[in-house]
């Protein structure tokens, strides 16, 4: 198939002028600020510079580009509409603004756009890009020029295992451009991260807490997909003894449970493919009906871009009898220009397209490929995504630590994210893949842009279908993992590493915060959730399928294998997203109508079109038995072996891992927090802990859609 780059660019100019300078102290430090009227631009300072290491400043040389965001005219006016656009007993309900409506209503003037144009120019800074509607105007310069015109300094900070460059202070902005700005982006070099996930490699005794790394659990050929994996990813029971020395030396370990139908040195293990999730959902059912997204598109993020991914999502869809993806159909648009990141391996795009595909084979799909996962280059194009309507829903699998993350850029996906509703389209993004985020020694928070109240956020579930594909238990996702014996070496209690990962959710905590970046508030509530504790902004909406360990199917290529398309297994909530949107599109086909945001509609659902997910238990959770000496024996129960403070109802199975000769693990289900730990993360007995319950929850919202139930009950009436 012919790939076809469609490219959006708009460029501006605009002259030079000067002005004068005077001086005033800060504390110890001098900052040069301008004569003439100007002001700072508030709480636009990852809170981070205040506490991480600063690795020293950034280059002066070096080029890059920021954002200067402008106010939205009508803002007010914008956020009545957005709501009466979802109450059903308002004149306006779903009368949806489009282009020019929407442009009269909130777009900035070429006034003052050329008021931004000169301040920049003044400043060294060359003007490279206008945003639709006067949005954004985006320069270029060095950062010694960018600290001048913003009287800052950007250093490197080391965070959480990374170097990002941040501004130390909040920007000044001079003059009269002062009262245009609501955001500078790109001073800092944030990035948002795809919560996709492999399975993990077994954490070992000397590896400690919370290690997590991936392996690519299966590959093979391409030829005969359908029977390489199992959708039974837990087959019966098991009994296994090991010895130390592996030679019947004391301590003798029995242990006995669930097992999981994993990779093993004699099979690829489970899986699921289009089949078995058409047939478990019933999406067969609406296909019957004629709703497959026929003249709905899907617009998913995903940035750099993908040299194989039509051939890779061709060859997948070939395989499942699928639709091919032509010209028709499917388009790649890099914004605002082709990417210089390209390469073969991007897996979160396969798993977008494909995924997205399976659950709406008849839908357009629009890949939109910013340059970057820079918040600039990603919020970017969202909003030319929205503006040009290149989808009727976005599937965002990406987002960032909400406090993390500058104020100004949550405000600013906020904003986008209001623009989209009101327009029509759903913005619907991942939750994250690390529970509360207390894994990375942080305060617990939420992910973002799935904070925002005018989002949809999609959290995840662990699956498990038996041989005829019918669901035998769903529960919300969440994973510890415990080493029971490890070539030789009996772990005497089974060594707990605790939590491994899980779906994002809990309240909106740092959407407000201070000029030190400390966080005040979260987002406020939305109305759809006014039955829901507390005021913030809770996560998630809704879930689908996330976990790694019962996770999908992917056809992939691989530069330097033979043959070069492989087939893994993935997870996270980056799977979930791209199901959900699809059927969101299948939704807006049977309304026969643009639906918009999706997060209102899922409050007030028909009964039997969203599974409630709920605690799950087993009688056949792991148990360990070891004997120390011929008169010795301990025993731990399905709490012990996981590290003492499991939640009182979970899952539990052995898994075999292939690589290491004679290392069972035992993997959990349904504990989206930590039941050991060394560190200040969130025990599963806490009160706080991400937990599922009846009716909504902060794992899986109000639960996971029952397909055809659910797309149906949007059925225009006749």
């Amino acid at each position: 198939m012919k790939q076809e780059a469609v490219c959006l660019a708009v460029t501006s100019g605009g002259t030079k002028t000067g002005g004068f300078c005077f001086v005033i102290l800060c504390f110890i430090a001098a900052m040069a600020l301008p004569a003439t009227a100007g002001s700072f631009i508030a709480h636009n300072t990852p809170n981070y510079v205040h506490t991480a290491k600063n690795l020293g400043p950034e280059d002066p040389n070096k080029t890059i580009e920021v954002s200067l965001w402008l106010k939205p005219h009508n803002r007010s006016q914008l956020d009545r509409l957005a709501q009466q656009l979802y109450d059903r007993n308002a004149p306006s309900y779903r009368h949806f603004l489009k282009g020019a409506e929407l442009g009269k209503l909130i777009a900035p003037s070429s006034e003052e756009v050329a008021t931004i144009e000169k301040l920049l120019e003044s400043q060294n800074l060359k003007v490279v890009r206008v945003g639709p509607n006067n949005l954004f105007v985006r320069a270029r310069g060095t950062v010694g020029d960018v600290e001048t015109a913003f009287h800052v300094q950007l250093n490197q900070y080391q965070v959480l295992g990374k170097t990002i460059r941040a501004n130390a202070s909040d920007p000044y902005v001079e003059g009269d451009a002062a009262e245009l700005v609501f955001s500078v982006s790109g001073l800092d070099s944030g990035e948002y991260e795809h919560p996709a996930m492999q399975r993990a490699t077994p954490p070992s005794s000397s590896q400690g807490f919370g290690t997590v790394a991936g392996i690519h659990p299966s590959s093979a050929a391409a030829a005969n997909a359908s029977n390489l994996f199992s959708s039974v990813c837990f087959n019966g029971t098991e009994k296994e003894t090991y010895s130390t020395g592996s030679n019947g030396s004391l301590p003798i370990g029995t242990y006995s449970g669930n097992h999981l139908n994993l990779q093993s040195l004699t099979s690829n293990g489970c899986a699921y493919t289009p089949p078995a999730i058409q047939t478990a959902y019933n999406l067969s059912g609406l296909y019957k009906e004629g709703y497959n997204g026929k003249g709905q598109t899907i617009a998913i993020i995903d940035w750099c871009g993908s040299l194989t991914i039509a051939s890779d999502a061709n060859a997948f869809s070939k395989e499942f009898g699928l639709p091919a993806l032509t010209s028709s159909n499917f388009q790649i648009i890099y914004t605002p220009t082709v990417s210089t990141c390209q390469s073969a391996d991007q897996v979160e795009i396969n798993i977008d397209v494909e995924w997205a595909h399976t659950v709406a084979p008849g839908a357009n799909i629009n890949l939109i490929v910013p340059p970057s996962a820079s918040f600039q280059d990603v919020d970017e194009a969202e909003y030319t995504t929205v503006n040009y309507g290149l989808g009727s829903v976005i599937s965002g699998s990406y987002g960032s630590i909400e406090s993390l993350t500058p104020a100004s850029v949550l405000a600013t996906e906020n904003l986008i994210s209001e623009i989209a509703a009101v327009s029509g389209i759903s913005t619907n993004f991942s939750t994250g893949d690390y529970g509360d985020f207390t894994i990375d020694g942080i305060p617990a928070t939420v992910s973002a842009p799935a904070d925002s109240p005018w989002a949809t956020a999609v959290g995840g579930i662990t699956l498990a279908l038996n041989s005829s594909n019918a669901i035998q238990w769903q529960a919300g996702w969440g994973n510890n993992q415990t080493v029971l014996a490890e070539q030789g070496t009996i772990f005497v209690p089974p060594l707990a590493t605790g939590f491994y990962a899980g779906a994002g959710g809990g309240p909106s905590n740092c959407a407000t915060q201070n000029s030190k970046g400390d966080c005040l508030a979260g987002f406020p509530k939305p109305s759809f959730q006014k039955s829901l504790p507390g005021r913030a902004r809770l996560l998630p909406d809704i879930s689908w399928l996330a976990d790694p360990y019962t996770g999908v199917a992917i056809l992939i290529s691989m530069p330097g294998q033979v043959p070069e398309q492989v087939w893994e297994v993935y997870g996270g909530t980056s799977v979930a997203a791209p199901m959900f949107s699809a059927l969101w599109a299948i939704a807006n086909q049977e309304a026969g109508a643009p639906l918009g945001d999706a997060a209102p509609y899922m409050y007030s659902m028909p009964a039997g079109t969203i599974y409630d997910i709920v605690p799950v238990g087993s009688g056949h959770d792991v148990t360990a038995s070891i004997e120390l000496s011929p008169t010795t024996r301990e025993t731990y129960t399905p709490n012990e072996v996981l590290g003492g403070s499991a939640p009182g109802t979970f899952v539990s199975a052995i898994w075999d891992y292939p690589s290491l000769e004679e290392t069972p693990l035992t993997i959990s289900f349904g504990t989206d927090c930590t039941a050991f730990a060394e560190g200040k993360v969130t025990l599963c007995t806490s009160s706080s802990a991400l937990k599922t319950n009846k009716g909504w929850d902060n794992v899986t919202g109000v639960g996971v859609p029952n397909a055809k139930p659910f797309a149906d009950s949007f059925h225009r009436a006749p």
